[in-house]
């Protein structure tokens, strides 16, 4: 074979392998935006069981409780909504909640639901879902009061619970603004305080906030800090993530996200 020969083969041969390549990469992702051949192995184990394995820790309320021997909770009823999107049954595999990301690296597990917060160091071993809940601390006071933040607090009496991440931010603050701290053992006593005006704001979890509300006399004056919770899966996991963000995604458009916090938090 002359030289120019070889080269026009050669040059065929490259042109065909381009080809085959960027066909098997459109292949690739026509799979995963399609769905029709899960490609990554640990949702393509949850197509083929009908089964989505979900670690829980059963010890704190409202999210995840057992009462009586079922569970029941925020983070329950959650995951049941989201693999009845997936066309899939939720079973719960019970842990305690620091051997939570060892059910998914033993795969025991495929998903953590259990007001998990967003942990960026656990990358190495697990992706994480788009939040679905903030945690954080949250500044409580009076529907009439004028408070709307930190700087209102000046010479007003404000009420935390004691030794508590609320507690902690309430004593820095008192470092630069002079003000009256008040400690109680648990939120609710804190809600009541409020409500017989023995303190002027109160620093609470989110939860616990959402809870004092219910009566519709006091508001969230402020957001302190932000804490997503979010949902857990195996690194490996990449197409079941966008599955489970496309369904939270569904479930936030049709007010069942909202529903479930007025059902376990209100």
């Amino acid at each position: 074979m002359g030289k120019i020969a070889m080269l026009r083969h050669w040059r065929r041969w490259l042109d065909g392998m381009a080809l085959v390549t960027v066909a098997a990469y459109a292949w690739l992702v026509w799979n995963v935006q399609t769905g029709a051949a899960p490609i990554d192995p640990v949702y393509a184990a949850v197509r083929e069981r009908g089964v989505l394995r979900v670690a829980v820790d059963p010890g704190y309320l409202p999210f995840v409780e057992d009462q009586h021997g079922v569970l029941t909770g925020f983070d329950i009823e959650l995951v049941q909504a989201l693999a009845a999107e997936l066309g899939v049954e939720a079973v719960f595999v019970r842990s305690g909640f620091d051997a939570l990301y060892d059910q998914l690296t033993s795969r025991q597990a495929d998903l953590i639901a259990s007001a998990l917060p967003y942990a960026p160091e656990q990358g190495y071993r697990a992706r994480f879902s788009q939040p679905y809940f903030d945690g954080g601390l949250m500044l409580v006071a009076p529907v009439n009061s004028p408070i709307a933040g930190l700087p209102d607090l000046r010479d007003r009496r404000l009420g935390v619970v004691l030794g508590s991440e609320g507690d902690a931010l309430a004593r820095r603050l008192a470092l630069t603004t002079p003000l009256i701290l008040v400690e109680a053992e648990e939120a609710a006593s804190l809600a009541r305080a409020l409500r017989a005006g023995a303190i002027d704001a109160a620093i609470l979890d989110h939860v616990a906030a959402l809870g004092a509300l219910a009566d519709g006399d006091l508001r969230i004056a402020a957001a302190l800090t932000y804490e997503p919770y979010v949902l857990a899966m195996p690194a490996a996991a990449f197409q079941l993530e966008a599955e489970i963000n496309r369904a939270l995604a569904r479930l936030e458009a049709r007010g069942v996200l909202a529903a479930l916090q007025r059902r376990w938090m209100e």
